[in-house]
């Protein structure tokens, strides 16, 4: 006796279509469409999540940069973090991009750290 499924194609269906709910065109509504849609669309989206994060880092890297470039004229991003390494402080970029960005003062402390660590 053969097995029928029904039930979990029924299933099965119904999830995949609920994902591809708003899609334009046959592909709200047809199942083969649909599956190609969204399949395609779950890998962009799995992409886009690691993209997101690494342009969030370089967005850290430019408010810094621009911070220790307004605080010290001679100084740049990588000599800030160099000296910042040399003198054993450990922050990691989001910390001083939002200490640059909201405490310029002890920013321009922590550039001045720097520079004596690399003088």
């Amino acid at each position: 006796m053969r097995v029928k499924g029904g039930f979990t194609r029924r299933r099965r269906v119904k999830k995949l279509m609920k994902k591809a709910k708003g899609y334009q065109g046959s592909a709200s509504r047809r199942f083969r469409a649909a599956k190609e849609r969204v399949m395609h669309a779950e890998r962009n989206a799995y992409i886009s999540r690691r993209l997101v994060k690494r342009d969030i880092r370089a967005l850290w890297i430019q408010r810094i940069n621009i911070a220790v470039r307004i605080s010290d004229t001679e100084m740049n991003y990588s000599k800030f973090i160099n000296g910042l390494k040399k003198s054993e402080i450990t922050l990691n970029r989001k910390v001083l991009a939002q200490i640059a960005v909201e405490h310029k003062e002890n920013f321009s402390q922590l550039v001045g750290v720097s520079k004596q660590a690399l003088a």
